[in-house]
């Protein structure tokens, strides 16, 4: 990995400083504080994938659509969602960095789940595509000046820093890799069937 894709050239982020709760909608605030104290969140962020990956390493293909209830989402459909969120988590940072002032529209997650295709995808090419959105996204965070992580913009109706978005990208991975681990893969070793 090259300095600069480590964070340490000139004009790249080296760390952000964690946001504030008035920085963010309080339901994010449960993403943000998965991330541990003193924790770099551009370290959190770039190892995280494969962390993912290791979380997700030896489920067989044939296991891919297994959802651990009726009505959840599939495996493969949690990591089409991670792919998802990151893109628009980014572009929300990218739209407020550029001081863009128009407010950006609320996710219908379960409407994007079930229009995502990603049942006739393999799980390893979600999980490429995955690691190639967050090493753009980790640019893009390291690009932006302190100024600019601090400015304010509107999503969804509230009210966030470019910053934020960062850190509830880094905690929205870790909370959908706890429920890949502790709800999808007991359910897989115990013979759990596609539902």
């Amino acid at each position: 990995m090259s300095e600069a894709s480590a964070g340490g050239a000139e004009g790249f982020r080296s760390s952000i400083p964690r946001p504030a709760p008035g920085e963010h909608h309080d339901f994010y605030s449960g993403y943000v504080s998965l991330v541990p104290e003193g924790d770099d969140v551009l370290r959190v962020l770039q190892e995280g994938i494969a962390q993912t990956r290791a979380v997700l390493d030896g489920v067989p293909p044939e296991a891919e659509g297994y959802r651990y209830a009726p009505g959840k989402w599939t495996i493969r459909q949690v990591v089409r969602h991670l792919v998802d969120t990151e893109r628009i988590f980014a572009y929300r940072a990218l739209h407020i960095a550029r001081g863009a002032a128009a407010p950006l529209p609320g996710m219908d997650q379960e409407a994007w789940a079930r229009e995502s295709n990603a049942g006739q995808r393999p799980l390893s090419d979600l999980l490429d595509e995955l690691e190639a959105v967050r090493r753009a996204g980790l640019h893009l965070f390291r690009s932006f000046s302190p100024e600019i992580l601090a400015r304010r913009g509107t999503a969804s109706g509230y009210e966030f820093t470019v910053r934020s978005f960062a850190w509830i990208t880094a905690g929205h991975e870790i909370h959908h890799r706890g429920l890949l681990r502790d709800r999808y893969l007991p359910g897989l070793r115990e013979g759990g069937e596609e539902a």
